[in-house]
């Protein structure tokens, strides 16, 4: 299929467009499924590091079960241009309040009135929560994927310097993959790592599937440093080593890369 991404491997189901004038943006979307004007709406929102392409393979189950199915790339993303990315820009646009207007400002631009779910995942997962939470006249259900809702802010001490120090205090010291995806160097680091930027990926989506043996959830007692180090490397990571580095050291062998169905070189490129 051609797509703003260019050729893609994707359902035929599954079309490829851009709205312009949403909220500052030009909006790349996937969509799939025919729209009566009383047909419902699902809206998919994608996570870090991902684009709307990571909700392929669900579209057009959904949209065969008689739903408008639409994902966005979300500002800062994929082939959404528009706004003010730089590292010393003006970083409102990317606020959360501002992400949920992108989403009104995309339903009104498609005359969708209501939208019958919202689906988040990863870092899509707060924008759906707070689509839902401060509009529930317009989103009738949410869903969250990999990141439940911390609930609104809370006024008091914040607790990341902290938790930064006695991370930094441990044998070996670590850090908060949160706090390094902040930090000025993080950008480059991911884009020219040793290995290649594919390289990259391909590690990195490998060592948070269910592919990676060494992938045990379990419930963490306490945000403690002690109970934080228990988490894998990508999440919490050696002081001293970016995410490139990190990953690196979780690649899947060439073996594992020919037997990876869910996610194939070609899919991979996107």
């Amino acid at each position: 299929m051609e797509s703003c991404y260019g050729d893609v491997p994707m359902d035929e189901g599954t079309r490829s467009r851009r709205i312009d004038g949403v909220n500052g943006l030009s909006m790349h979307i996937l969509e799939a499924g025919y729209r009566p004007p009383d047909q419902p709406l699902v809206l998919l929102l994608h996570g870090f590091p991902e684009l709307a392409f990571s909700w392929r393979k669900l579209m057009p189950l959904t949209a065969a079960r008689g739903y408008h199915v639409i994902a966005p790339d979300q500002r800062g993303y994929g082939a959404t241009t528009g706004g003010d990315a730089d590292y010393d820009g003006d970083l409102a646009s990317f606020r959360l309040s501002s992400l949920v207007r992108d989403i009104l400002a995309l339903l009104a631009a498609l005359q969708h009135q209501c939208v019958a779910a919202v689906v988040g995942h990863d870092f899509g997962s707060p924008v759906a929560a707070w689509c839902a939470l401060l509009h529930p006249d317009i989103f009738g259900c949410v869903a969250l994927l990999s990141a439940p809702f911390a609930g609104p802010p809370r006024p008091g001490r914040d607790p990341w310097p902290q938790i930064d120090a006695d991370l930094a205090a441990l044998q070996p010291p670590r850090k908060h993959y949160q706090r390094y995806y902040t930090a000025r160097e993080a950008n480059a680091d991911m884009h020219n790592g040793a290995q290649g930027l594919s390289a990259f990926l391909r590690a990195y989506f490998h060592c948070k599937s269910h592919d990676w043996p060494h992938n045990r959830p379990h419930s963490l007692k306490s945000w403690r440093a002690e109970d934080l180090a228990a988490l894998p490397r990508y999440y919490v990571m050696d002081l001293d080593k970016g995410m490139a580095a990190t990953a690196a050291g979780m690649a899947p062998s060439p073996e594992e890369v020919e037997r990876c169905t869910w996610l194939t070189d070609a899919e991979l490129q996107v």
